[in-house]
């Protein structure tokens, strides 16, 4: 069968290498002056000896220059540019140049063919190369793509003398009968016997087979049905359609547009047993086909009704209305029995799914397929669709690499390196299946391994413990009677909803985009980074030790709901089981729908939250990593055990000291220590600290010397707690459980 050029792909292949001498029988250049035509020969190469009995002409490009060259008592054209690589490879030792021409000079002269009492034309083409062989190319009109066009331009038959088994045809001088690959060792032996054959070996390249059964392939050059690309201007329109159309990632559109410009035209036909019949009657008088849109539709209403079938099991009186004339007066037809091109069949998929179901929309918003369906479904759809419909049947396209193992190399089971979809989900369940999904990069191959599922599933219990310790400090939180309006909430409360709202946006519009990847580190890092190493850990202490109903607890609890409802609406696209999970937790006051997944996406919150202050809390946050290095250095040393243990000593440069003025008894707070000292110098005591990233912050921390609150953790100095009646907890205990009434 015909195969089209998305089935044929290109794999090592072992074939005979071979150099072949064609007599020159006349027209000679004359600027070769009296080079004689006895025993001057014209050398081709080929790969393909099974494809000589066709051979009707030699190939030379019109700019190359082309020498004669004497060895022995033969004289051999070949490209100049080729004459030394030649030289090598049939160890020629001694030669000699009698002279150079172009390629042009050679147009129309005649050789011989060297088995076949056939003459053999020079010609000129563009796609002669210098790449190997000998830069005169053997032409076989019936046999190759470059040769059939080039021999349109000279009048050349496109010969074919190989019937549809591979067979040779009976009217082959010498080969008759013989399937074509298994004639090559006869050919090429002929060859030699006729002294023809200047070397032969065999060599491994690439060569085209087929995409099903990995077969090598043959050019034939046989009847076949085409639609044209350029008649009615599908091409361009196609091309058109390219440009209003989104291609993620952008080089899919460099690709497809390249393949669509520079495609031949489509051959639909194909030679199968069974598929979609190509619906055409010919006139067995004229040869014409009948044209009617009224027999089109009676045997597409056949075939809706009786199945594909129809059209090979029915009679002709069926098929055709009594009556039947072709133009030309005949009444005899014949049906087509080839089938149409597989590719068609996908092609028309926009039309078998959305205009059969009216509550769908046309055109798609999204194809989505791998990198190979450039040259196939993307392909088919918008060559059917410009064609029928004038229009592209997709507003974007994607394209995903494929699932490679964690080395970067291809799955098989003789490796033993593949990892089934079920298994992850049975092992690790499906939510990670998902992440795994979302967290790689689709435009590249993407990679798994148990390693990167092992670590896909640390990340997920880290973001799966953040989603439970917001559930968790709500319990007693009502958002109808205890929230605290946003612009009222403490200013690190309204900083981390501005944080939220910078990962709000940057993950809507990476799902707008399809970069799930961009989702997965973004979230992951906002839970680990923002919220448990720094926002929950500094609020644990209002959290834990402020009354319940207190201004400061409350102010934390509503940024944990918001946060919970914002987070647990981004992740249901991805993370859907735990969203819902987590939906069924929140209490009726705080949802809005039965499922998180028919809940919309939240609006950001209308944060007050000015640049001043986002500098200030950024500036917070840097020197809150740089004392944390301090305080990991004193717990090495066994200093402190517990960052709380901590009196801090800290000396910063004046534009440090304006940032965060108004902010120096928040900071033991922020810093999470006992005690907060700001000195102006620190000196160079091997106990400082100075930071390499904030230019002149320089950190001591000591052991604080008070008493550790036995209720909050913090140390407090014993000897000026005046009117406290307990010398166990702090004042500021005291103070909050005064006012809960402990």
């Amino acid at each position: 069968t015909a195969l089209a050029e998305a089935e044929v792909e290109h794999d090592e292949h072992t074939s005979p290498s071979i150099y072949v001498k064609f007599p020159v029988q006349s027209g000679i250049p004359e600027s070769l002056g009296s080079l004689s035509a006895e025993n001057l020969y014209m050398v081709i190469w080929t790969t393909t000896p099974w494809t000589l009995p066709a051979n009707l002409a030699i190939c030379l490009h019109p700019e190359f220059n082309y020498v004669a060259v004497v060895h022995g008592e033969d004289t051999y054209v070949v490209a100049e540019e080729r004459l030394s690589a030649l030289v090598a490879e049939w160890e020629m030792k001694d030669y000699d140049v009698l002279g150079s021409c172009k390629g042009a000079e050679w147009e129309n002269a005649v050789c011989r063919h060297p088995f076949i009492d056939r003459e053999s034309k020079v010609i000129l083409g563009d796609h002669v190369t210098l790449e190997q062989g000998t830069g005169c190319v053997h032409t076989a009109p019936g046999h190759g793509q470059d040769d059939y066009i080039v021999g349109l331009k000279y009048g050349l038959e496109p010969y074919n003398p190989v019937d549809n088994a591979g067979v040779f045809l009976p009217d082959v001088e010498h080969f008759a009968g013989m399937f074509v690959r298994k004639a090559n060792p006869a050919i090429i032996e002929k060859l030699r016997q006729d002294g023809f054959l200047i070397r032969d070996e065999n060599i491994k390249h690439s060569y085209p087979h087929c995409w099903r059964c990995h077969q090598p392939i043959i050019f034939r050059a046989t009847n076949q049905w085409f639609i044209s690309m350029d008649k009615m201007n599908l091409r361009k329109n196609a091309l058109e359609g390219i440009g209003r159309t989104e291609w993620i990632p952008q080089w899919g559109r460099d690709r497809i547009h390249s393949m669509i410009e520079n495609r031949p035209d489509w051959c639909v036909s194909r030679q199968r047993s069974w598929g979609v019949p190509i619906t055409l009657f010919t006139c067995t008088a004229c040869g014409d086909f009948l044209n009617s849109s009224d027999l089109f539709q009676r045997i597409a209403e056949g075939v809706e009704k009786h199945g594909a079938d129809y059209w090979f099991d029915s009679s002709m009186e069926e098929l055709l209305p009594e009556g039947t004339t072709c133009q030309c007066g005949g009444k005899d037809f014949s049906r087509e029995s080839d089938i149409l091109d597989v590719w068609f069949d996908s092609g028309v998929s926009h039309v078998a799914v959305i205009e059969k179901n009216p509550e769908l929309n046309w055109p798609a918003d999204l194809y989505l397929e791998g990198s190979d369906q450039h040259r196939g479904w993307f392909h088919s759809s918008l060559l059917e669709s410009i064609g029928t419909r004038g229009k592209e049947p997709y507003r974007s396209v994607l394209t995903h690499g494929y699932v490679v193992d964690g080395k970067g190399k291809k799955m098989s089971k003789s490796a033993g390196n593949v990892i089934a979809p079920q298994k992850i989900i049975d092992q690790h369940g499906a939510e990670i299946l998902r992440l795994w999904v979302a967290s790689e990069n689709y435009r590249e191959d993407i990679r798994v391994s148990n390693e990167i599922l092992k670590r896909l599933t640390e990340s997920y219990r880290k973001i799966r413990n953040t989603l439970r310790y917001l559930l968790g400090n709500l319990h007693d939180f009502d958002c109808t009677k205890d929230a605290v309006p946003v612009n009222e909430l403490l200013e690190l409360d309204r900083y981390i909803l501005h944080r939220f709202n910078v990962l709000r946006d940057k993950i809507l519009t990476a799902y707008e985009n399809y970069e799930f990847h961009v989702f997965y580190h973004s979230f992951s890092n906002f839970c680990i980074i923002e919220l448990s190493a720094f926002y929950l850990d500094i609020i644990k202490d209002r959290l834990y030790t402020y009354p319940a109903n207190s201004r400061e607890r409350r102010s934390g609890q509503t940024a944990l709901h918001i946060l919970l409802m914002g987070m647990v609406r981004l992740i249901a696209p991805i993370l859907s089981f735990t969203a819902e999970e987590v939906w069924s937790y929140l209490p009726e006051s705080s949802v809005d729908e039965e499922s998180v997944h028919l809940s919309n996406f939240s609006p950001p919150e209308n944060v007050s939250f000015d640049e001043k202050l986002i500098t200030k809390w950024e500036t917070l946050v840097d020197l809150k990593g740089e004392v944390s290095k301090a305080l990991e250095i004193s717990r090495r040393e066994k200093v402190i055990g517990h960052s709380l243990d901590a009196n801090v000593k800290l000396e910063l440069p004046d534009k440090y000291k304006e940032i965060i003025k108004g902010h120096e008894n928040e900071l033991k707070f922020i810093f999470i220590v006992s005690k907060v000292e700001m000195v102006d110098s620190l000196g160079s005591d091997k106990k400082v600290f100075t930071s390499d990233s904030l230019e002149g912050v320089k950190v001591v921390s000591e052991m604080h010397p008070g008493k550790k609150c036995e209720r909050c953790w913090n140390y407090f100095d014993p000897d000026i707690k005046e009117g406290i009646t307990s010398d166990e907890i702090c004042s500021r205990c005291e103070d909050h459980l005064q006012a809960a009434g402990a």
